[in-house]
Parts: C-alpha cells; structure tokens; sequence
C-alpha cells in the first residue's frame, strides 16, 4: 500500500507556499494587464480625497454612502471633463486646420525664405497627405478601442474607489495585517506616499494651472491666435519638467520670428524664460513644506518612465512610483541595519 505521508519536510512546504503566492500573483498582475492603472489610481485619488472624507463622516457625521458619492461625482467630473475639453478642442483645431491650409503654408512660405529650402512643392504636399491619410486610418480603430478602454479604466477606478471609503476600516485593517512591515515602518510610508500624491498631484497641479494661466496671457498679449486653446495644452505639458510649457510658447515665438514680428517673438521669448520658466521653481520652494519637496529629475524619469508604462495616466502614476522605489530602497536599508545589530547582540550575549 503506498505510503500516504506527504513528501514535504515542513520548511520545503513553507518556501512552496511562498512560491504558489508569488506565481499566482503574477498570473493576477499579467491578468489585469493595462487595467492595473485603475487600481493605482484608485489610491492616488483615495490619499488625495481622504481629508475631505474624514472632515465629512468623522467630524460632521455624514453617512457614509453619501459622502463617498459626493467625492466620486467630484472625482469624475474633475478627471473627465479636462481631458474630454481639450479631446475636442484638439479635434475642432485639427478639423480647421485641415479645411483652411493658408495659415500652415504661410508659415511654411516664412521658413522656406529664412532657410532658402524648398519645402511645400507639389511632390512634398502630396506625400505629407497621403502619409497622413494612412496614419489616421490606422490609428482611427485604435482611438476608438482606447477610449473604451479609458472609459472602463475611469469606471474601475471610481467602482473601487468607492469600497475603499465605504469600507475603510476593513481596507486599513488588511494594509496592517498583511504587509511585510512594522508598525513604524508603515506609518513612514503612508507619510511617505501622502507628501508624494500631494507634491505629484496637488502641488503639480496647481504649478501647471499657474503656468498654463500665464502662457495663455503671454500668447493672447502678444496677438497669438487661439491663445486660450494652447493654454489649455500648456496645462498638460507642464507637468514635464523643464520641457512643459516652452514647448508651447517656444513653436509661437518662432512663428512670430517668421512672420517678420520680431519684437513680439523676442518677447514671448523673454517672458517665457524669465517668468513662466522660473515661476515653477518659486512655486515648489512656496509649496515645498505643504506638499513635499521632489527632487526635479525624479519627476522627469519618473515621466518618462510612466508614460511608457501607463500612457496619459503615467505623469501623475511614474514620479509616485519611483519615489515610493526611493523609499522602500531607505526602508531596506534601515532593517537592514537593525538585524545587523540584533545579530551582533545576540553574539555577545
């Protein structure tokens, strides 16, 4: 008769555990795919509108359910209506520009005098078109099926967001319990993580806004058209560092310098380095003990790094994530430290 012992020493079934956990792990990652961006943003949003739900149910007693749909309208409509207004903006400036091509070849016409270069014959026009033609009917499947991703995406996270609140005390409960930490090492990442959403959301943000409000005034005063349209698309690239805004303002100079309008090119030029480019460094020096102080190359790989990973979502997610990657590195290394010197000791005792 064969032997009904299992043929696991306890240690080997311990360490098998740990490798069924991981494995299984994996495959729910691998699973969830591109929709792990909901999760995180999820939290993201959790860290930012927390305060306001506990100033709501814990201080003035509101019900639960009701707070928590208050913060998701708010979420939804903070997060949908900027990205959906600047979607058809860029879609009605793109359609104007592709009915009326005077505005273009005159710019066109500008350079080719400045240069000397020939760009806009016949041969060049026509293979722009059907080069363009060709993207767009390729890319025109994938927008659509991307916007039904964003919208489930959107839709996922608020889902979630919502049982974060309305069940909070058990979420908390399970964070303790089953992270591999200590007591005081979770309260220093959960400040950790708290400082990181408010400098990579609210205080960039608010930077954004401030920079994109003086683009738009710099391009409207100097007779730039659609002003209040490239200040918009000001807001979005502010938040790279560095390369944000004078990618703006930088293209509108150099069209004015085109046009023959040196004066207003030199000074969109001028205000642009002086006050648009350095108001983000007086800002963050402002903000730095309200909402953290991150260091700039970490917001520009971390950029760099999310929007490869995470697309539109990757600006706010990429610094988060490389930041908390600092901070585990820290954490690491002062346990570390610690069993060194539990270790030692132990030894001499």
């Amino acid at each position: 008769m064969a032997s009904s012992e299992n043929i696991y020493t306890p240690s080997q079934q311990y360490v098998l555990l740990i490798l069924c956990l991981v494995a299984l792990a994996a495959l729910i990652l691998v699973g969830l795919g591109s929709y792990i961006t909901a999760f995180l943003g999820a939290g993201i949003l959790y860290v930012v509108l927390r305060p306001w739900f506990q100033a709501l149910v814990h201080r003035r007693r509101w019900n639960k359910q009701v707070a928590t749909a208050g913060l998701l309208l708010f979420a939804f409509v903070v997060i949908i209506l900027p990205f959906t207004a600047l979607t058809l903006m860029l879609v009605s400036r793109i359609r104007l520009y592709a009915q009326d091509t005077s505005q273009i070849m005159a710019v066109l016409h500008k350079i080719e005098q400045k240069t000397g270069y020939a760009i806009t014959t016949e041969q060049n026009v026509r293979g722009l078109v059907q080069q363009s033609v060709s993207w767009l009917s390729q890319r025109i499947p994938s927008l659509a099926t991307g916007l039904l991703h964003f919208t489930v995406i959107i839709g996922l996270m608020l889902f979630t967001l919502y049982f974060m609140y309305t069940q909070e005390q058990g979420f908390l409960r399970g964070l303790r319990r089953y992270l591999p930490f200590r007591p005081n090492t979770l309260h220093e990442l959960g400040e950790s993580l708290k400082n990181n959403v408010n400098a990579n959301v609210l205080g960039q943000a608010l930077i954004s806004l401030v920079q994109a409000l003086l683009t738009a005034l710099t391009l409207q005063l100097f007779g730039v058209p659609d002003a209040i349209f490239w200040g918009v698309v000001s807001f979005f690239m502010a938040f790279i560092p560095v390369l944000g805004t004078p990618l703006v303002w930088g293209p509108a100079a150099i069209i004015k310098l085109s046009q023959g309008h040196t004066g207003q090119s030199v000074g969109i030029l001028l205000i642009g380095v002086i006050v648009i480019m350095n108001i983000d460094n007086l800002l963050r020096i402002l903000l730095a003990r309200r909402i953290g102080n991150i260091h700039p190359l970490i917001t520009l790989a971390g950029v760099v790094l999310g929007v490869e990973i995470f697309g539109i979502l990757g600006l706010v997610l990429g610094p988060l994530l490389l930041s908390y990657f600092i901070v585990l590195i820290k954490v690491f290394e002062r346990e570390n430290r610690i069993r060194r010197r539990t270790v030692r000791a132990e030894r001499l005792h």
